[in-house]
């Protein structure tokens, strides 16, 4: 390693082709001492092995922001690693498969952080599920700057990960944040266009209509009446109601959110007024200024396929990679154990090339 550091409604819903028949390799959030849901998730904090810190920090904003720090094994506060940011999914939380990356990229000698973005999760901020894009790449900023204070860490060698929606704003985030010195994203979504146009463009006919809806309810919202788009109860998937779904992204979704991956935290909800700036707002607005080393990685059964291609294109890194993934459906890379071994080889020679 560098530096001789070795080595929007239910179908808004975020984002395993997935029976319950077959082994989910999941942890039970209620089993787990700190709520983890994904398979191999730390149970206990051991000397000499990958430890796992909850802990809260206050953002610029103000908001008290509910993260996990991973440190590596042997980790010695004295000496330096290079770190990484992970941001989570649209409606997921830091325990699910932002979990998972941040302790197999700890298990490589980073220290990390995956932490639940302002206004969801265990995390601050009024009105609940509120879901704007500043907000969410203003989450990646935050995560650096309380990074660049936590003992131990290389201010020089700080890199990005960002899955789904998180990936969108990841790369985002890089565009105007240069302390970003790797940038890699895994399913990435691009939210405002999803938003905007529905998915593969199934909503474009809608947008002046659902615009009118979004702005009646800031209307709403000013008056203290918060309106929600998505508002599933996870709790109360069933297989059924899963199997009842066309195949492809949603369904696969609310059966990894609903059932083999639910944590109480996570939901699809976002508050029908975000709309007014997600319709507005898209990954690749500037996507010319990232320079950083970029690594896209996607399924090649993806449904969201197309939105990494897109960001890959207009990059404008000289340093950039792409790896599609034979036969992932978009939320496979969440869980399924090959996909999972694939990608976090991929990401563990990205980043130690470049951090």
């Amino acid at each position: 390693m560098k530096k001789s550091f070795k080595k929007t409604l239910i179908s808004g819903l975020f984002i395993s082709t997935f029976f319950l028949g077959a082994n989910t390799m999941a942890a039970d959030y209620k089993q787990n001492p700190f709520t983890l849901t994904y398979d191999g998730a730390i149970t206990e904090n051991l000397q000499g092995k990958v430890n796992i810190h909850p802990l809260t920090y206050v953002n610029n904003e103000g908001i008290k922001i509910s993260a996990n720090i991973y440190t590596p094994a042997n980790f010695d506060p004295t000496k330096k690693y290079p770190a990484i940011t992970v941001a989570h999914p649209n409606g997921g939380v830091k325990e699910q498969v932002a979990g998972l990356y941040a302790q197999k990229l700890a298990e490589q000698g980073y220290i990390t952080i995956a932490a639940d973005a302002a206004y969801q999760g265990a995390s601050g901020g009024e009105p609940r599920q509120t879901d704007k894009p500043a907000n969410r790449i203003n989450d990646i900023h935050a995560m650096v700057d309380f990074l660049e204070t936590y003992p131990g860490v290389d201010t020089t060698r700080i890199g990005a990960l960002g899955i789904c929606g998180g990936g969108g704003y990841t790369f985002a985030a890089a565009q105007s944040d240069k302390r970003l010195q790797a940038v890699a994203t895994v399913s990435l979504f691009n939210t405002g266009d999803v938003r905007r146009n529905g998915l593969a463009n199934s909503q474009v006919s809608t947008i002046q209509e659902r615009l009118a809806q979004a702005a009646a309810a800031r209307t709403e919202e000013a008056k203290g009446n918060i309106e929600y788009a998505a508002n599933a109860d996870m709790s109360k998937i069933t297989q059924a109601d899963v199997e009842k779904m066309p195949a492809g992204l949603y369904k696969d979704g609310t059966e990894y959110y609903g059932i083999t991956h639910r944590h109480p935290n996570s939901t699809p909800r976002y508050t029908m007024g975000s709309l007014l700036d997600l319709m507005t707002w898209d990954a690749t607005d500037h996507a010319e200024l990232i320079s950083a080393p970029l690594l896209i990685v996607a399924g090649d059964n993806a449904d969201t396929l197309y939105m990494s291609e897109k960001v890959f294109e207009k990059a404008g890194s000289p340093n950039k990679e792409f790896m599609k993934i034979p036969g992932a459906s978009h939320i496979e890379t969440y869980w399924k154990p090959e996909y999972v071994k694939q990608i976090s080889e991929k990401l563990t020679d990205f980043f130690g090339r470049n951090l």
